[in-house]
């Protein structure tokens, strides 16, 4: 079996995740990814080759959605931030790519009283699940979800 080519999306504002308002989202950082599923997923982790896209442009990760299947990717962790919340159009495009979709959030979403729309995720029905909550884990959780998924193990 070959490696499973995992795409982590990440939408506006979280081109600085780590900086960014670290008591919220941590200070651990896009770069601490590897060693962040190795130490979660053991000897697993070497059968996952991982890319990283992020855009503060609704067609931009729409793009991205759509050249995912031309490159064969196998799933895909998508934090849309705030697009999450809004966004038909990815929703749309997540529907018709028919590559399994982890949603992910650094923050429990739920947990945001103070703005009841951040608690609404117009995407999550077109994933196979959401992880949120957990920090950065939650993307490390996210792929260790699609490895079980596509490797049935």
């Amino acid at each position: 079996m070959g490696k499973l080519n995992v795409l982590i999306l990440n939408g506006p504002n979280l081109g600085h995740i780590g900086k960014r308002q670290p008591e919220i989202y941590g200070s651990q950082t896009m770069d601490d990814m590897p060693e962040i599923i190795k130490s979660l997923m053991g000897n697993k982790s070497k059968d996952i080759v991982i890319s990283h896209f992020q855009s503060n442009s609704e067609g931009a990760l729409i793009d991205r959605l759509e050249n995912a299947r031309e490159d064969r990717v196998d799933g895909i962790v998508f934090n849309a931030g705030a697009f999450t919340h809004t966004s038909l159009a990815i929703s749309d495009s997540l529907a018709w790519i028919d590559i399994p979709c982890v949603e992910v959030h650094i923050s429990n979403i739920w947990a945001r009283t103070d703005q009841p729309l951040r608690q609404q995720s117009i995407m999550g029905g077109q994933c196979i699940g959401v992880i949120a909550g957990f920090g950065i884990l939650s993307y490390a959780l996210a792929v260790q979800a699609i490895y079980e998924r596509l490797r049935g193990e």
